[in-house]
């Protein structure tokens, strides 16, 4: 079977692949309802899934909808999601969340990703997990395995995950945009880890540029590119002040270099001017501590006056 050739008709075969390998994809969020949902999704920033489903339950008793989280206590808020990491932010977007969905959608979460994202604690991600996943509209939620994959995979060059997003949504029909993420994020999870990628069990490998390249695209910081390419060089300063700041700075990075290698180059160079016998003993890289002035050679031109 030849390979398919261009970045859409690839990710086609991305797509019918991953969803023969996951057909039952789900969102590991446990939720009953789209508020409780949007709240659990604000509570997994920099948070496990497991973690948010052990401390929702307690969290949803207490306050299963917008009009009840809206007018409760910051402290008790606090108590119930303290595990999650960084609860006072936490606690604070889900109030000021529930109120906002209490006063001006009527305690209902909105669908349009434009009201969605003026919630508090809610951005695009975490919006299009609501579109996609609570009411089954297109949305296509990009984290960190969703964007590594995908660039990965060479459908996209771009690092922000909402160019990423617009890069996945012009290759990747409507109906399946919500699954597809869900899909690429277990397959990132179980198969294509960000530094131990196992290309030899990995359905896509076939298909994917990074496929056994040791270093796969996208694994790690930077801009995208093939294994083993150069990074861009760095843009010319254009002030003074920025180049002199600039050669300062390489200039103490080689000397950095060859301190810790031990191989720091000794040269001393005499200067003689219009002062005769003047003596500067110089070492390079220069150094405050390694460049003096012997006094004793200076001529008496030189020394102040002693009247």
């Amino acid at each position: 079977m030849a390979l398919p050739r261009g970045a859409k008709a690839r990710a086609a075969v991305v797509v019918d692949r991953l969803a023969g390998l996951y057909p039952e994809a789900e969102c590991e969020l446990t939720h009953d309802t789209p508020f409780q949902l949007l709240a659990a999704t604000i509570l997994s920033a920099q948070c496990t899934d497991e973690m948010v489903n052990a401390v929702t339950p307690a969290l949803f008793a207490r306050f299963p909808d917008a009009p009840s989280l809206a007018d409760a206590d910051p402290d008790e808020v606090e108590r119930l999601v303290h595990s999650t990491g960084f609860y006072r932010q936490k606690a604070k977007n889900l109030i000021g969340m529930a109120r906002m969905v209490a006063d001006e959608h009527g305690g209902e979460v909105p669908t349009e990703l434009a009201d969605l994202v003026r919630l508090p604690g809610v951005g695009r991600k975490t919006g299009n997990v609501l579109r996609s996943v609570a009411f089954e509209l297109p949305g296509l939620p990009v984290d960190t395995h969703v964007g590594r994959l995908s660039r990965r995979l060479d459908l996209t060059r771009e690092e922000d995950p909402v160019k990423v997003e617009h890069d996945l949504n012009r290759l990747v029909d409507p109906t399946e945009r919500g699954r597809f993420s869900l899909r690429l994020i277990l397959h990132g999870r179980r198969v294509c880890s960000a530094r131990r990628p196992t290309c030899s069990e990995c359905t896509l490998a076939d298909l994917c540029p990074a496929a056994g390249t040791g270093v796969p695209r996208g694994g790690g910081s930077g801009a995208p590119g093939r294994a083993g390419a150069q990074s861009m060089p760095l843009p010319r300063p254009r002030t003074n002040a920025a180049r002199r700041s600039a050669v300062r700075s390489r200039s103490a990075s080689v000397a950095a270099s060859f301190r810790i290698a031990g191989t720091l180059p000794k040269r001393e160079a005499t200067h003689t001017g219009s002062n005769e016998g003047s003596v500067v003993t110089r070492r390079y890289p220069p150094d405050r501590k390694s460049t003096r002035l012997n006094s004793s050679h200076v001529s008496e031109s030189r020394m102040p006056s002693s009247a």
